[in-house]
């Protein structure tokens, strides 16, 4: 098959284009003929080495959507043929509240979409929701998981509610702002980018304003009225403008810390507005079943920014990490 694969830790140009075996199930297992992958922030940290439990060499990707081209024995319920997506949260455990000890993410280090064919247990893979494109349906799966645990499961967001999505942009903030507006929220975000504001608007936010304003905070808190909930993927000095930014009683649900460390905490701000602080990480199986089900009734679909080839998966990595796109890249993949 035609994959990338990552050798060795360094830039976008580490990932090379090469022919390899094709994957076989073990009993329990599947294999997905891959149509479309999506980008995360995970592959250019993994192929960083900045992200946990790297092992080399492997294929890169967690998001992928095909059609099933070989089950392992032991599987019955999928038929060849069928059109799925891929649940990228391997081996999450029985716990719904936090995932077990074998818990890892499809991609490295196992190898993961970035290729023609991929296999995954037979219980991560679900039935593609008939109204999503193949792009979208690549494009949905670790967003969706992220943006709907950080909203519902950890956030419990409820109708009519102020939500602030700090770093409106990437693929999992643009997922949180249409599940946000599909329940019935008020979302503010923020940009450095008047355009994305403006795109966000056009999505159902109620408004935003531009970061690189010295009086952000001030301007979004006039706006907003403050945030019954604030999902952060950025930490830093941002998290600290979010507790600023919260209504007493009120929710931050944090999931990524992209600008590093929180610093400078001044606890008494916490615990005077009586907030709650919640970590969360992608999602269970329940999680990404419920995702499912909630994008199909309110017809959300992932926004895609570009498309690259397989063999451009380089260049398509160099794309995201400059950060101007709005929603997710993804690569197209060469059927033969």
């Amino acid at each position: 098959m035609k994959a990338v694969i990552l050798r060795e830790l360094g830039g976008p140009e580490k990932l090379l284009y090469e022919n390899l075996p094709d994957p076989e199930p073990g009993p329990d297992e599947v294999v997905v003929k891959l149509k479309v992958a999506a980008l995360n922030r995970r592959d250019a940290y993994a192929r960083q080495g900045l992200y946990p439990g790297v092992r080399l060499p492997a294929i890169p990707g967690s998001d992928g959507a095909g059609t099933i081209e070989a089950v392992g024995s032991d599987v019955k319920d999928l038929k060849l043929g069928e059109s799925v997506v891929i649940n990228p949260a391997l081996n999450w455990g029985p716990n719904p509240r936090f995932y077990g000890p074998q818990f890892n993410i499809l991609g490295i280090p196992s190898d993961g979409t970035y290729a023609q064919f991929v296999k995954v247990p037979a219980a991560n893979v679900y039935i593609k929701p008939h109204h999503l494109t193949w792009d979208e349906a690549a494009a949905l799966p670790l967003a969706g998981l992220t943006a709907y645990r950080a909203l519902f499961t950890r956030g419990e967001l409820q109708a009519g509610e102020t939500v602030i999505i700090p770093g409106i942009g990437g693929g999992v903030a643009t997922t949180l702002l249409q599940m946000a507006v599909a329940a019935q929220a008020r979302v503010f975000v923020t940009s450095s980018s008047d355009e994305k504001l403006a795109r966000a608007k056009q999505l159902g936010a109620a408004g935003g304003v531009n970061y690189r304003d010295p009086q952000w905070v001030k301007e979004l808190r006039s706006l907003s009225g403050g945030a019954d909930i604030s999902i952060d993927s950025i930490g830093g000095s941002v998290f600290n403008d979010l507790i600023a930014l919260a209504n007493p009683g009120s929710r931050i649900v944090g999931f990524g810390a992209t600008a590093g460390p929180v610093n400078n905490l001044v606890m008494p701000r916490l615990f005077f507005k009586q907030l709650d602080v919640r970590g969360s990480t992608m999602g269970s199986p329940i999680d990404f079943e419920e995702m499912l089900q909630f994008c199909t009734v309110h017809q959300i679909r992932p926004i895609i920014d570009q498309h690259f080839s397989l063999e451009e998966a380089g260049v398509a990595q160099a794309a995201m990490e400059e950060g101007v796109q709005f929603g997710k890249i993804v690569l197209d993949i060469p059927n033969s």
